[in-house]
Protein backbone atom coordinates (compact mmCIF):
# COMPACT_ATOMS: atom_id res chain seq x y z
CA UNK A 1 0.00 0.00 0.00
CA UNK A 2 1.23 3.47 -0.32
CA UNK A 3 2.62 5.89 1.94
CA UNK A 4 1.26 8.74 0.70
CA UNK A 5 -1.64 10.30 2.01
CA UNK A 6 -4.61 11.12 -0.45
CA UNK A 7 -5.55 14.33 0.53
CA UNK A 8 -4.39 16.99 2.84
CA UNK A 9 -4.86 16.05 6.37
CA UNK A 10 -6.63 18.38 9.51
CA UNK A 11 -5.15 17.00 12.05
CA UNK A 12 -1.90 13.96 12.54
CA UNK A 13 -2.09 11.29 14.62
CA UNK A 14 0.94 9.91 16.45
CA UNK A 15 1.43 6.37 17.86
CA UNK A 16 4.18 5.37 20.36
CA UNK A 17 4.77 1.63 21.05
CA UNK A 18 6.61 1.24 23.80
CA UNK A 19 7.77 -2.39 25.96
CA UNK A 20 4.98 -1.42 28.63
CA UNK A 21 2.51 1.35 26.79
CA UNK A 22 1.04 1.77 23.67
CA UNK A 23 -0.04 5.89 23.76
CA UNK A 24 -1.68 7.47 20.75
CA UNK A 25 -2.51 11.31 20.28
CA UNK A 26 -3.89 13.78 17.70
CA UNK A 27 -2.35 16.91 16.84
CA UNK A 28 -4.32 19.66 15.77
CA UNK A 29 -2.36 22.21 13.47
CA UNK A 30 -0.74 23.92 15.67
CA UNK A 31 1.25 21.28 17.20
CA UNK A 32 -1.40 21.07 20.41
CA UNK A 33 -2.29 17.58 21.55
CA UNK A 34 -6.36 17.54 20.82
CA UNK A 35 -7.09 13.89 21.89
CA UNK A 36 -4.91 11.27 23.45
CA UNK A 37 -5.38 7.95 25.26
CA UNK A 38 -2.52 5.50 26.44
CA UNK A 39 -3.11 1.39 26.95
CA UNK A 40 -0.85 -1.07 28.26
CA UNK A 41 1.06 -2.91 26.08
CA UNK A 42 -0.21 -6.21 25.25
CA UNK A 43 1.21 -9.54 25.19
CA UNK A 44 4.71 -9.99 23.21
CA UNK A 45 2.88 -11.65 19.79
CA UNK A 46 3.04 -9.84 16.73
CA UNK A 47 -0.67 -9.99 15.92
CA UNK A 48 -1.93 -8.94 19.22
CA UNK A 49 0.31 -5.93 18.83
CA UNK A 50 -0.90 -4.99 15.89
CA UNK A 51 -4.75 -5.46 16.95
CA UNK A 52 -3.67 -3.22 19.77
CA UNK A 53 -1.95 -0.58 18.02
CA UNK A 54 -4.60 -0.46 15.17
CA UNK A 55 -7.15 -0.70 17.80
CA UNK A 56 -5.98 2.81 19.63
CA UNK A 57 -5.51 4.38 15.67
CA UNK A 58 -9.11 3.84 14.76
CA UNK A 59 -9.88 5.52 18.71
CA UNK A 60 -8.17 8.69 17.34
CA UNK A 61 -9.55 8.84 13.58
CA UNK A 62 -13.00 8.65 15.83
CA UNK A 63 -12.50 11.06 17.79
CA UNK A 64 -13.60 14.35 16.93
CA UNK A 65 -10.46 15.78 15.64
CA UNK A 66 -9.28 12.59 14.11
CA UNK A 67 -11.31 12.39 10.95
CA UNK A 68 -9.22 12.34 7.87
CA UNK A 69 -5.95 12.63 10.24
CA UNK A 70 -2.47 10.91 9.27
CA UNK A 71 -0.86 8.00 10.64
CA UNK A 72 2.61 7.74 12.37
CA UNK A 73 4.42 5.00 14.29
CA UNK A 74 7.51 5.01 16.73
CA UNK A 75 8.49 1.87 17.05
CA UNK A 76 11.73 0.24 18.66
CA UNK A 77 14.24 -1.20 15.92
CA UNK A 78 14.05 -0.21 12.66
CA UNK A 79 12.54 -1.00 9.12
CA UNK A 80 14.49 -2.45 6.06
CA UNK A 81 14.38 -1.26 2.75
CA UNK A 82 12.16 -4.40 2.21
CA UNK A 83 10.24 -2.96 5.27
CA UNK A 84 10.34 -5.67 7.86
CA UNK A 85 11.76 -4.66 11.27
CA UNK A 86 15.13 -5.28 12.58
CA UNK A 87 17.03 -4.87 16.00
CA UNK A 88 13.82 -4.21 17.85
CA UNK A 89 14.03 -5.10 21.58
CA UNK A 90 10.14 -6.19 21.38
CA UNK A 91 11.68 -9.34 19.33
CA UNK A 92 8.09 -10.65 18.13
CA UNK A 93 8.40 -7.15 15.39
CA UNK A 94 11.70 -8.50 14.11
CA UNK A 95 11.37 -9.82 10.68
CA UNK A 96 7.85 -8.65 10.51
CA UNK A 97 5.97 -6.27 7.80
CA UNK A 98 4.54 -3.85 10.52
CA UNK A 99 3.96 -0.96 8.35
CA UNK A 100 2.66 -2.85 5.46
CA UNK A 101 0.51 -5.17 7.77
CA UNK A 102 -0.75 -2.00 9.66
CA UNK A 103 -1.86 -0.13 6.51
CA UNK A 104 -3.86 -3.41 5.33
CA UNK A 105 -5.42 -3.43 8.71
CA UNK A 106 -6.52 0.51 8.62
CA UNK A 107 -7.16 0.72 5.05
CA UNK A 108 -5.19 3.70 4.65
CA UNK A 109 -1.03 4.60 4.62
CA UNK A 110 1.17 4.37 8.02
CA UNK A 111 4.49 5.92 8.07
CA UNK A 112 6.96 3.91 10.94
CA UNK A 113 10.18 5.04 12.18
CA UNK A 114 12.41 4.28 15.04
CA UNK A 115 11.48 5.86 17.84
CA UNK A 116 14.75 7.62 18.53
CA UNK A 117 14.24 8.96 15.09
CA UNK A 118 10.42 10.51 16.47
CA UNK A 119 12.34 11.81 19.29
CA UNK A 120 14.71 13.60 16.88
CA UNK A 121 11.89 14.44 14.87
CA UNK A 122 9.60 16.03 17.67
CA UNK A 123 12.04 17.81 19.57
CA UNK A 124 13.92 19.31 15.98
CA UNK A 125 10.32 20.66 14.76
CA UNK A 126 9.19 22.27 17.93
CA UNK A 127 11.18 21.48 20.70
CA UNK A 128 14.49 21.93 22.14
CA UNK A 129 16.24 21.90 18.68
CA UNK A 130 13.90 23.66 17.29
CA UNK A 131 16.38 25.84 14.08
CA UNK A 132 18.91 23.94 14.34
CA UNK A 133 20.15 22.58 11.65
CA UNK A 134 21.76 19.08 13.09
CA UNK A 135 19.93 17.76 16.30
CA UNK A 136 20.86 14.61 18.20
CA UNK A 137 18.72 13.37 20.40
CA UNK A 138 19.26 10.62 22.83
CA UNK A 139 16.81 8.08 24.51
CA UNK A 140 18.19 7.18 28.07
CA UNK A 141 15.72 4.37 29.18
CA UNK A 142 15.61 1.34 29.61
CA UNK A 143 17.53 1.04 26.48
CA UNK A 144 20.06 3.75 24.64
CA UNK A 145 19.18 4.95 21.37
CA UNK A 146 19.36 7.90 19.35
CA UNK A 147 18.21 10.04 15.78
CA UNK A 148 19.39 12.75 14.16
CA UNK A 149 17.24 15.35 12.40
CA UNK A 150 18.84 17.48 9.74
CA UNK A 151 17.08 20.71 8.94
CA UNK A 152 13.91 19.27 10.54
CA UNK A 153 14.34 15.81 8.73
CA UNK A 154 14.86 12.34 10.29
CA UNK A 155 18.51 11.48 9.08
CA UNK A 156 18.04 7.21 8.34
CA UNK A 157 20.66 6.12 5.92
CA UNK A 158 20.76 2.91 3.73
CA UNK A 159 20.64 0.67 6.18
CA UNK A 160 18.56 2.14 8.61
CA UNK A 161 21.12 2.95 11.32
CA UNK A 162 21.90 6.67 11.35
CA UNK A 163 22.16 7.44 15.26
CA UNK A 164 22.34 3.66 16.12
CA UNK A 165 24.50 5.28 18.88
CA UNK A 166 24.14 2.83 21.81
CA UNK A 167 25.53 -0.37 19.82
CA UNK A 168 29.33 1.29 19.33
CA UNK A 169 32.10 0.32 22.20
CA UNK A 170 31.91 3.09 25.06
CA UNK A 171 35.40 5.10 23.90
CA UNK A 172 38.03 5.66 26.39
CA UNK A 173 37.77 2.83 28.63
CA UNK A 174 38.53 3.41 31.98
CA UNK A 175 40.05 0.89 34.54
CA UNK A 176 36.61 1.05 36.62
CA UNK A 177 34.48 0.57 33.40
CA UNK A 178 32.71 -3.32 33.33
CA UNK A 179 33.19 -4.46 30.05
CA UNK A 180 29.18 -6.46 30.15
CA UNK A 181 27.97 -8.47 26.87
CA UNK A 182 25.36 -6.63 25.53
CA UNK A 183 22.26 -8.67 23.51
CA UNK A 184 23.12 -7.37 20.49
CA UNK A 185 26.30 -10.18 20.59
CA UNK A 186 29.14 -7.44 21.16
CA UNK A 187 30.60 -6.07 24.36
CA UNK A 188 31.31 -3.34 26.05
CA UNK A 189 28.38 -1.27 24.23
CA UNK A 190 27.08 2.27 25.24
CA UNK A 191 23.80 0.76 25.89
CA UNK A 192 25.08 -1.67 27.88
CA UNK A 193 26.76 1.08 30.21
CA UNK A 194 24.92 4.16 30.69
CA UNK A 195 21.07 3.11 30.21
CA UNK A 196 19.10 2.90 33.36
CA UNK A 197 19.88 -1.07 33.80
CA UNK A 198 23.10 -0.25 33.56
CA UNK A 199 23.73 2.43 35.97
CA UNK A 200 21.45 -0.16 38.54
CA UNK A 201 23.80 -2.99 37.81
CA UNK A 202 27.07 -0.83 38.33
CA UNK A 203 25.62 0.46 41.73
CA UNK A 204 24.54 -3.28 42.64
CA UNK A 205 28.07 -4.39 41.92
CA UNK A 206 29.97 -2.13 43.26
CA UNK A 207 27.71 -1.42 46.81
CA UNK A 208 25.25 -4.75 46.39
CA UNK A 209 22.40 -2.93 47.21
CA UNK A 210 19.62 -3.40 44.35
CA UNK A 211 18.50 -0.30 43.49
CA UNK A 212 16.62 1.37 40.28
CA UNK A 213 18.95 4.21 38.52
CA UNK A 214 16.22 6.62 39.64
CA UNK A 215 16.72 5.77 43.04
CA UNK A 216 20.33 6.10 42.83
CA UNK A 217 19.91 9.68 41.21
CA UNK A 218 17.27 10.56 44.12
CA UNK A 219 19.85 9.39 47.19
CA UNK A 220 22.43 11.20 45.93
CA UNK A 221 20.72 14.06 45.69
CA UNK A 222 19.85 13.59 49.45
CA UNK A 223 23.99 13.21 49.37
CA UNK A 224 24.26 9.41 49.86
CA UNK A 225 28.01 8.82 49.12
CA UNK A 226 27.71 5.32 47.81
CA UNK A 227 24.92 6.74 45.20
CA UNK A 228 26.81 10.42 44.63
CA UNK A 229 29.98 7.53 43.21
CA UNK A 230 27.85 5.60 41.03
CA UNK A 231 26.25 8.73 39.28
CA UNK A 232 29.47 10.47 39.29
CA UNK A 233 30.69 7.14 37.13
CA UNK A 234 27.93 7.21 34.78
CA UNK A 235 28.36 10.82 34.25
CA UNK A 236 31.79 9.81 33.01
CA UNK A 237 30.51 7.30 30.91
CA UNK A 238 28.15 9.50 29.01
CA UNK A 239 30.62 12.52 28.79
CA UNK A 240 32.82 10.24 27.15
CA UNK A 241 29.94 8.55 25.02
CA UNK A 242 28.62 12.23 24.30
CA UNK A 243 32.54 13.51 23.04
CA UNK A 244 32.78 10.70 20.44
CA UNK A 245 29.21 12.15 18.64
CA UNK A 246 30.55 15.55 18.97
CA UNK A 247 33.59 14.55 17.53
CA UNK A 248 31.98 12.60 14.88
CA UNK A 249 28.89 14.85 13.83
CA UNK A 250 29.65 18.35 16.21
CA UNK A 251 25.78 18.68 16.03
CA UNK A 252 24.64 21.92 16.86
CA UNK A 253 22.24 20.64 19.99
CA UNK A 254 21.86 17.35 21.48
CA UNK A 255 19.01 16.47 23.47
CA UNK A 256 18.41 13.82 26.01
CA UNK A 257 15.14 11.70 26.36
CA UNK A 258 13.88 9.23 28.48
CA UNK A 259 14.01 8.39 32.18
CA UNK A 260 17.76 9.36 32.74
CA UNK A 261 17.16 12.57 31.05
CA UNK A 262 15.26 13.72 34.04
CA UNK A 263 18.32 13.57 36.20
CA UNK A 264 18.91 17.28 36.81
CA UNK A 265 23.03 16.74 36.99
CA UNK A 266 23.50 15.48 33.37
CA UNK A 267 23.40 18.67 32.01
CA UNK A 268 26.04 20.47 34.43
CA UNK A 269 28.25 17.50 35.11
CA UNK A 270 28.52 15.48 31.06
CA UNK A 271 29.42 19.11 29.89
CA UNK A 272 32.17 20.02 32.90
CA UNK A 273 33.43 16.55 31.57
CA UNK A 274 33.14 16.19 28.23
CA UNK A 275 35.83 18.96 26.87
CA UNK A 276 38.58 16.70 27.87
CA UNK A 277 37.74 13.93 24.87
CA UNK A 278 36.48 16.37 22.32
CA UNK A 279 38.79 17.25 19.84
CA UNK A 280 40.23 20.33 20.07
CA UNK A 281 43.86 19.97 18.55
CA UNK A 282 45.22 21.26 22.03
CA UNK A 283 43.52 24.76 21.90
CA UNK A 284 41.73 25.50 24.69
CA UNK A 285 38.54 26.27 22.93
CA UNK A 286 35.66 25.20 24.48
CA UNK A 287 33.04 22.82 23.52
CA UNK A 288 29.60 25.09 22.06
CA UNK A 289 27.56 21.97 21.78
CA UNK A 290 24.57 22.42 24.32
CA UNK A 291 22.63 19.71 26.28
CA UNK A 292 19.09 20.01 26.66
CA UNK A 293 16.34 17.98 28.30
CA UNK A 294 13.82 17.06 25.67
CA UNK A 295 11.33 19.88 25.80
CA UNK A 296 8.11 17.50 25.44
CA UNK A 297 9.85 14.87 27.72
CA UNK A 298 7.90 11.88 27.36
CA UNK A 299 5.63 13.30 25.23
CA UNK A 300 8.51 13.49 22.65
CA UNK A 301 8.18 10.40 20.60
CA UNK A 302 4.57 10.44 20.26
CA UNK A 303 4.14 13.73 18.77
CA UNK A 304 7.19 12.81 16.80
CA UNK A 305 5.26 10.06 15.43
CA UNK A 306 2.56 12.30 14.52
CA UNK A 307 5.26 15.00 12.74
CA UNK A 308 6.18 12.16 10.17
CA UNK A 309 3.71 13.73 7.92
CA UNK A 310 4.36 16.98 8.59
CA UNK A 311 5.28 17.69 5.04
CA UNK A 312 1.91 17.24 4.04
CA UNK A 313 0.31 18.40 7.34
CA UNK A 314 -0.60 22.38 7.23
CA UNK A 315 1.18 24.48 10.07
Amino acid sequence: MSTDHPTTPSAAIGIDLGGTKIEAVVLDPAGQVAWGRRIASPSQRYDTLVEAIAGLAEAALASPVGAGATIGLGTPGSLTPEGLVKNANTTCLNGRPLQRDLSARLGRPVRVANDANCLALSEATDGAGAGAGVVFAAILGTGTGAGIAVDGRVLTGPNGLAGEWGHNPLPWRQPDDPWPACYCGQSGCIEALVSGPALARDHAQRTGASLTAEAVAQAARQGDAACTETLARWHHRLARALAQVINTLDPDVIVLGGGLSRIDSVYREVPALWDRWVFSGGLKDPVRTPLRPARHGDASGVRGAAWLWKGTFPR
